[in-house]
């Protein structure tokens, strides 16, 4: 059985990387894999759908993924999940390298490629930090998502709750029920 593992860190990704373009790759070569679809930051080792996927596996079956980034971020996790896999007698196909072999060569090339992976996510993470570091030097800047309602409003929707419901405040004002309760929260 072939088993296609595609995973995106947000459902917006983009690059080459999306849910549609994996797929299309992977039943371009591979019409009858199975394929299990994952919305899961790379940096977490502890992803429920491979996980799923990695117990139904059995010898002689297929993983396939369009890169290795996909399946592993760090050398460490991904070296260990590639062992585990042909320990288990399952191929490992990764679209844009190939087929991936259990000899001294191939255990170099996967280590490599992993190291290669680990180095993008790593700068990834420190061109952000350094970005984050000059943004915050702006003295208007504001950590997180912006604020959508002024304190003035949400102060004047929780000035209605004293004689509405949360359902009528939501309906007048537009600010939902849970920011709501959030902001009344706050205030306490």
């Amino acid at each position: 059985m072939v088993y296609g593992y595609l995973r995106v860190s947000s459902k917006s990704q983009q690059d080459n990387n999306s849910f549609e373009q994996q797929e299309q790759e992977i039943l371009g070569r591979y019409d009858n894999a199975k394929i299990y679809y994952e919305q899961f930051t790379g940096t977490t080792t502890d992803r429920p759908v491979l996980n799923n996927i990695l117990v139904s596996l059995l010898p002689g079956d297929t993983l396939v993924v369009t890169k290795l980034d996909r399946l592993a971020r760090t050398t460490t996790e991904g070296i260990e999940l590639i062992q585990r896999l042909f320990k288990n007698e399952v191929a490992v196909h990764v679209l844009n390298v190939g087929l991936l072999e259990n000899t001294s060569m191939g255990k170099f090339f996967i280590t490599t490629l992993l190291a290669v992976a680990e180095l993008e996510r790593n700068q990834i993470v420190e061109r952000t930090q350094a970005g984050k570091i000059i943004a915050r030097q702006d003295p208007n800047y504001r950590e997180g998502r912006p604020k959508v309602y002024s304190r003035n409003q949400i102060a004047h929707a929780l000035e209605l709750l004293n004689k509405h419901t949360y359902k009528q405040v939501e309906d007048l004002t537009g600010i939902s029920k849970s920011t709501l309760i959030r902001a009344k929260r706050n205030k306490s």
